[in-house]
C-alpha cells in the first residue's frame, strides 16, 4: 500500500510536466512555423513578425511554467501524514493541471499563428494586431489559472483525506475543471484565429472586430466559470464524510463529470458561431450591427445548455 501511494504521488508529478511540455512544445513549434512562412512571404515585415512570434511563444510557455510550479510544490511536500487515500486524491491535481494545460497549450498557438499571417498582409497595422493577439492569448489561458487554484486547494485538503469517498470528491473537483476547460479553450482558439485573420483581410473592420471580440470571448468563457463554481462546491461546501461511503464518492464523480463534459459542445459551438460572425464582419463591416446581434443571441442560447448540467450537478451534490 505504501509503494502504491508513492507510485501515485510521483506519477501525478510526472504527468503534470509531461502533458504540458508536449502541448507547449507543439504550440511553439506551430507558431515558429507560421512565423517563418510569414517572413518568407513578407521579408520587409520580419521584425514585426519575429516580435509577434516571440511574445506569442512566451505566453504559450506560461502553461508549462504553472505546471512546473505545481510539480515542485508536490515534490517538496515532505509531510509524513499522508495516507494511501491522500495520495489517491492527488489524482485530482493531475486531472486539473494536465488536461487543462494540454488543451490550453495547443489552443494558445492559434492567435499567434493568425497574428503572424495578419502582419504579413497588413504590416502597417502590426501594433494593433499584436495587441489583439495578446488579449486573446491571455483569455485563452484563464482556464489554466483556474486549474492552478483548484490544484492548490486539492493539495491542501488531500493530506487530511482518510476515506475513498473523500478522495473521489477531490478527484471530481479536478476533473470538473480539467474536462470543463476543453470546450471553451477550443472555442476561444477558433474564435481568436478568425478575429485576427479578419483584421488581416480588412483593416477597416478593426474597431468593430475589437469590440465584438471583448463580448464574444466573455460569452465563450462562461462555462469555465460554471465549472469553477462546481469545483469550489466540491471542495468547500460538501462536508467531509465521517464514514467511508463509496456511493457518495461515485455521486461526487458523476457531478464533476456532468458539468465538466457538459461544457464540451457548448464551448466549441459558441466559439465556432463567433468565428463565423468575425469572418462575415470582416467581409461586410456595414452589417456589423445585425451580425453581432445575431451571433450574440445564438451564443446566448447555446450557453444555456450548460445551466442544465450545472443544475443536475448541484442536485446530485446537495441531495445525495
Amino acid at each position: 500500500m505504501y509503494n502504491s501511494a508513492d507510485f501515485i504521488h510521483y506519477s501525478v508529478i510526472a504527468c503534470s510536466i509531461i502533458t504540458n511540455s508536449i502541448s507547449v512544445g507543439i504550440g511553439q513549434g506551430l507558431t515558429s512555423y507560421a512565423a517563418l512562412n510569414a517572413i518568407n512571404r513578407q521579408p520587409h515585415a520580419r521584425n514585426d513578425i519575429i516580435r509577434v512570434a516571440l511574445v506569442g511563444m512566451t505566453l504559450i510557455e506560461t502553461v508549462a511554467i504553472l505546471a512546473l510550479l505545481v510539480a515542485i510544490l508536490l515534490l517538496i511536500d515532505t509531510s509524513t501524514h499522508h495516507t494511501y487515500y491522500s495520495r489517491l486524491a492527488e489524482i485530482g491535481i493531475a486531472c486539473a493541471i494536465s488536461i487543462t494545460g494540454f488543451v490550453v497549450g495547443l489552443a494558445s498557438c492559434a492567435p499567434a499563428q493568425a497574428a503572424c499571417h495578419a502582419v504579413t498582409r497588413q504590416p502597417l497595422l502590426s501594433q494593433k494586431i499584436f495587441g489583439l493577439m495578446l488579449m486573446t492569448q491571455v483569455l485563452i489561458q484563464t482556464p489554466i489559472v483556474s486549474a492552478l487554484i483548484v490544484s492548490l486547494f486539492i493539495q491542501n485538503q488531500a493530506m487530511n483525506t482518510l476515506f475513498l469517498s473523500d478522495s473521489l470528491r477531490l478527484i471530481a473537483s479536478g476533473l470538473c475543471v480539467g474536462l470543463g476547460s476543453i470546450g471553451p479553450a477550443i472555442g476561444l482558439s477558433i474564435f481568436s484565429y478568425a478575429a485576427i485573420k479578419g483584421i488581416g483581410r480588412n483593416t477597416q473592420a478593426y474597431s468593430k472586430l475589437l469590440s465584438f471580440t471583448f463580448i464574444s470571448e466573455a460569452i465563450i468563457e462562461t462555462p469555465i466559470i460554471f465549472c469553477l463554481i462546481i469545483a469550489v462546491v466540491l471542495l468547500f461546501v460538501v462536508p467531509r464524510p465521517e464514514t467511508d461511503n463509496l456511493l457518495e464518492g461515485i455521486i461526487f464523480l458523476a457531478a464533476g463529470l456532468c458539468t465538466g463534459l457538459g461544457t464540451l459542445g457548448t464551448g466549441i459551438s459558441s466559439g465556432a458561431t463567433g468565428a463565423a460572425a468575425c469572418t462575415q464582419i470582416a467581409d461586410n463591416p456595414e452589417a456589423y450591427s445585425i451580425l453581432s446581434r445575431t451571433s450574440m443571441l445564438a451564443q446566448g442560447i447555446i450557453e444555456t445548455v450548460i445551466i442544465y448540467a450545472v443544475l443536475l450537478s448541484f442536485l446530485m451534490i446537495l441531495f445525495k
